[in-house]
């Protein structure tokens, strides 16, 4: 009767190790398991803040991210682009009026007074007959983000090249901004309104 009692206790003792096997293995299947779907979740989301750009043939990649985190810096390149495509032209027509269609869809009306000013003085009729081009480079921008619209004012240097001579200008303006929808014509989303000069003045003139 021992050698019986014996083997039966050997079949308990190896179905209990056999048991305890199986459930730590159950165990540790189960949390990987967890581990794979949280893993797999994070990169989902990775890749859902990819954001994939095509221009000029390349493929860039942008980061999506909160309208919020990247409205201040938004709002700079906004001003700076509007800038840059009202005060940078050369003696071609077609050019200026390329340039100062898209300057258009970035400002209110008080950019189109400035520019009918402009052209009622003449300036662009000078610019083509005299060969002229120029220049503009922003050197900082103050920006107002306590309220809405958004307070501004823009600090920079027109380089004009003449056929005799070159002169640098210091250019300070100001406006507000307000929040719109993006479009093709103006992917920040704002709208430049209230623009003015306050500041235009010769810093340095030089003969070619």
């Amino acid at each position: 009767m021992y050698k019986p009692i014996k083997q039966l206790g050997n079949i308990n003792s190896a179905f209990s190790m056999v048991k305890s096997v199986a459930i730590v293995t159950c165990i540790g299947a189960f949390m990987m398991t967890v581990l794979i779907y949280f893993l797999h979740r994070y990169e989902v989301h990775k890749i859902n803040q990819q954001v994939y750009i095509m221009a000029h043939d390349q493929v860039f990649q942008a980061i999506a991210s909160n309208r919020d985190a990247q409205l201040q810096v938004e709002a700079k390149n906004h001003v700076r682009m509007f800038h840059h495509y009202f005060f940078s032209f050369s003696p071609d027509e077609e050019y200026i009026h390329k340039q100062m269609k898209r300057a258009f869809y970035l400002a209110d009306q008080s950019a189109k007074k400035a520019y009918d000013n402009l052209q009622e003085k003449g300036f662009y009729n000078q610019v083509l007959a005299g060969n002229v081009s120029q220049e503009i480079e922003m050197d900082s921008l103050k920006l107002e983000m306590d309220s809405h619209p958004y307070h501004f004012t823009y600090y920079g240097k027109q380089k004009i090249v003449r056929t005799t001579s070159e002169v640098l200008r210091l250019l300070v303006t100001q406006g507000k901004l307000r929040a719109v929808n993006r479009s093709e014509n103006n992917p920040h989303g704002f709208l430049i309104e209230h623009w003015e000069t306050i500041n235009n003045q010769d810093i340095k003139v030089s003969k070619r």
